[in-house]
């Protein structure tokens, strides 16, 4: 068992307190936020996320997992000391590191012993170096005269399958400058050396690197494959079936060749814009995912379009999902949610709305414009519409009754942006039909 503390109760830092805790260690978690730590207290989950309220229940009752808002007491507390915190978008595109600097200050201004800091946020290449300095600059200046390291462990988790991904990784990164550190770490993630799960220790830089690297490379293949789409749908091609046939060579792999209206969430959109900025900063352009991002953006723009191109007169949208993603109340960056602010920004256009969990933050996002309905169901949602658009692949949506939707909607057409139904088998529904790619 060692002791850990987690700072941040974010999407990162609440799966990696749960996980630690369920693993057997005494473990707790920090946030500046009372109201989401008095939550946590009385097992209540802040996010959605399948698996994670049992392990919250289960962490609280065996009693090795804490939340708190006292910094003295997590700082003290943990031998490994773990930065969770937000590392959001700033204006010019780079990660903004306040929230990073200020847990590594608050670690220099309480700790009277050893500390491993490891820095589980996604950070620009030199992060862990810098942070280094600073944490022994603040020491010294308080004149304390203790030992630490700063170590990078980047997590791979995605959003709907967090809770699985933590217990089960690819592989362990461990990016570390000292025998100690990689032995701390080494000995936490021992759990995992029955399973043989790859460990790659190698240096700080690195880890923070292979974390943007992965995510920019993923982020290029959805593009990819979104741009094929487009082709395809201008050709007369079927975008499936081209990915279909790629993804049977070994190189390439079938997964993440799924044509849709665009990547969003917290990772992608905002970890290949900083890998971009941290490019132009030491000169070594990444003209690749530069380009990707921009065309990320025009896809969210071209399903937007593809919808107002079909009603030039306006009409009843049906918008089914919101989430950038299935599984997940989260809509940073949501296709979605930005198909429905286009629309509701045209008054021609009446949106109703639907998702299974992201309903109360999709409000917060675009606030109560008059062309707004906020619905509780498909059936509610569908109900007088002009066209129903599936901009989400939550399974409540690939099931639904085209027979009895035909009765229900004004005009019996369908956007499937995520390519949930296949074209050749809504020839019979009833239903004009508009895929991606297809």
């Amino acid at each position: 068992m060692q002791k850990i503390t987690v700072i941040g109760t974010g999407y990162v830092g609440l799966i990696a307190g749960l996980g630690f805790a369920k693993w057997g260690n005494e473990v707790v978690c920090l946030d500046v936020v009372p109201e989401k730590i008095e939550k946590l207290q009385q097992g209540i989950c802040p996010i959605y996320e399948p698996g994670a309220e049992v392990q919250l229940t289960d962490g609280l009752a065996s009693r090795r997992l804490r939340f708190t808002c006292d910094v003295k007491e997590a700082v003290e507390h943990g031998d490994l000391i773990f930065i969770a915190v937000g590392t959001p978008e700033a204006p010019d595109g780079s990660a903004d590191m306040k929230y990073v600097h200020s847990a590594v200050d608050e670690i220099a201004d309480y700790m009277q012993s050893y500390k491993l800091v490891v820095d589980k946020s996604t950070v620009p290449v030199g992060t862990a170096r810098a942070l280094r300095q600073r944490m022994a600059d603040r020491l010294k200046a308080l004149g304390k005269d203790l030992p630490f390291d700063v170590a990078s462990n980047p997590e791979f988790l995605r959003e709907g399958r967090a809770v699985g991904d933590f217990n089960n990784p690819d592989r362990i990164v461990l990016g570390v400058a000292s025998e100690k550190a990689e032995k701390m770490l080494r000995e936490l993630y021992k759990v995992f050396s029955r399973s043989n799960k790859p460990v790659v220790v190698t240096t700080p830089e690195t880890a923070e690197m292979i974390k943007y690297a992965s995510n920019a490379f993923l982020a290029t293949k959805i593009t990819f494959i979104n741009e094929i789409a487009n082709l395809c749908e201008q050709v007369g091609a079927n975008a499936l079936e081209v990915a279909a046939a790629m993804g049977k060579d070994g190189r390439i792999s079938p997964k993440f060749l799924h044509p849709g209206p665009g990547y969003g969430g917290s990772c992608f959109p905002k970890d290949t814009k900083a890998l971009a900025d941290t490019g132009v900063k030491y000169n070594a352009p990444l003209t690749v995912v530069e380009s990707v991002i921009r065309a990320n953006e025009r896809q969210k723009e071209l399903a937007a379009q593809k919808i107002v191109a079909r009603f030039p007169e306006g009409g009843t949208i049906a918008l089914l999902g919101l989430s950038f993603k299935p599984e997940t109340d989260d809509i940073r960056e949501s296709p979605a949610v930005e198909i429905a602010r286009t629309l509701l920004s045209d008054p021609r256009f009446t949106v109703r709305m639907y998702d299974p969990k992201a309903m109360a933050n999709a409000k917060r996002a675009l606030g109560e414009p008059a062309n707004a309905v906020w619905c509780s169901s498909v059936q509610e949602t569908v109900r007088g519409a002009d066209a129903v658009v599936i901009a989400t692949e939550w399974s409540e949506f690939s099931s639904l009754n085209f027979e009895t939707l035909r009765t229900m909607v004004r005009r019996p057409i369908l956007f499937d942006l995520r390519n949930v139904y296949r074209k050749e088998e809504m020839a019979d529904s009833g239903f004009e039909y508009h895929g991606t790619g297809v």
